[in-house]
């Protein structure tokens, strides 16, 4: 009589299956781990393996433990009462075995249990952890170990209220000025040409192009775009090119967005500028504007050749929407405590999708103000 081996599901029943049945429906279905349709059990050396590692009482009130989250050993010491010896020696071996991962956070390392979506494991792991979570060890773990967690959090939340008033201060002196605004990129399409319009010395499209496919830097001015030059020299996907945004050296539809910081109050024509940025979008395309509100400083025509002393924010709102642009916003910009210039406001148009009027451009005729 022929020998018998893991179940088989057959004709909607569970059935013991011969040697021939189980070596046919193994070659059939080459086992990846994913569980075969119909088959109930994984091969019993599996299971024999993965058993090893858990055979033993403490390795499985440290997996218990473990599936709460992250631990160091210090913490399982606490959780399970035991010496930091017997710990490591159990967590090496269920490292062994595939059932812990561990990472480090500065010099410590801390564990977690191993996922296991694939069988033989999580079948195992489920029938263990039911088996075990109820004994009294466990849950006397269980509670420990939630009260070392609970007072984790507690720590983090009392650093944060105690912080809240110098929190700003303290993120800036570890991380930087800009913490906020590093992140803006990555709001931008891999695939995307973008346009730096005015780009002076690369600043920007050095912040750029790690995150678009290909970063347009426009500038008139020789200088500027060799100082820029110099700072890309090492960043492939920008293209310098010089002129002026009034004539705007780019294709039609040839940009997916478009940047102009700090730059429409040196330009002649703003109008113009806008309707020349809407015919480089495509459609769809978005243009994001900063500049100056407007002030009276002066000095400033004089000492930097600014043609306009800001502007008042009703007044490019209409300009954007002259040049064609929709869904246009500007927004006062919260000042920096530290700066020493005017106060600065956004703008942002987008060219419609589905675009069949041309810009209406209002050449401006009459002095800068």
């Amino acid at each position: 009589m022929e020998s018998k081996f893991p179940f088989m599901r057959m004709n909607g029943s569970k059935q013991w299956a011969t040697p021939a049945q189980a070596k046919e429906q193994a070659a059939a279905t080459q086992f990846d781990g994913a569980g075969p349709a119909g088959f109930v059990g994984p091969p019993l050396h599996a299971v024999v393996d993965r058993l090893g590692a858990l055979g033993d009482p403490t390795r499985m009130r440290i997996l218990l433990v473990l599936d709460q989250g992250e631990f160091n050993v210090g913490e399982l010491c606490q959780a399970l009462q035991l010496p930091q010896s017997t710990v490591s020696r159990h967590l090496r071996t269920l490292s062994e075995g595939g059932w812990v991962t561990a990472r480090s956070e500065g010099t410590s390392r801390v564990y977690r249990r191993a996922p296991h979506p694939a069988l033989p494991d999580a079948g195992l792991w489920a029938v263990v952890k039911e088996a075990a979570a109820g004994s009294p060890e466990a849950l006397e773990d269980g509670e420990r170990s939630e009260a070392i967690l609970a007072e984790r959090r507690e720590r983090s939340r009392s650093f944060f209220r105690s912080a809240a008033g110098r929190w700003d201060a303290l993120r800036q002196d570890l991380f930087g000025a800009r913490t906020d605004a590093v992140a803006l990129p990555g709001l931008l399409e891999p695939e995307w040409t973008v346009g730096d319009l005015g780009c002076g010395t690369g600043a920007l499209s050095a912040v750029l192009a790690p995150w678009v496919h290909r970063v347009i830097g426009v500038d008139r001015e020789p200088e500027m775009l060799e100082a820029a030059e110099r700072r890309l020299e090492t960043t492939e996907n920008v293209e310098l090119r010089r002129g002026d945004l009034e004539k705007l050296p780019v294709r039609d539809g040839e940009l997916d967005a478009a940047f102009a910081l700090l730059v429409f109050h040196l330009l002649p024509d703003p109008p113009t500028a806008l309707a020349e940025v809407f015919r480089g979008l495509r459609p769809g395309g978005a243009f994001v504007l900063l500049d100056m509100r407007s002030h009276t400083r002066d000095e400033y025509r004089e000492e930097m050749g600014h043609l306009w002393a800001g502007f008042p924010l009703e007044t490019m709102a209409a300009w954007l929407e002259g040049a064609g642009f929709e869904g246009v916003r500007t927004v006062p910009v919260t000042p920096d405590p530290e700066a020493k210039g005017p106060l600065l406001f956004l703008a942002r148009g987008r060219r419609p999708l589905t675009a069949t009027q041309r810009p209406r451009v209002n050449h401006l005729q009459s002095s800068h103000p």
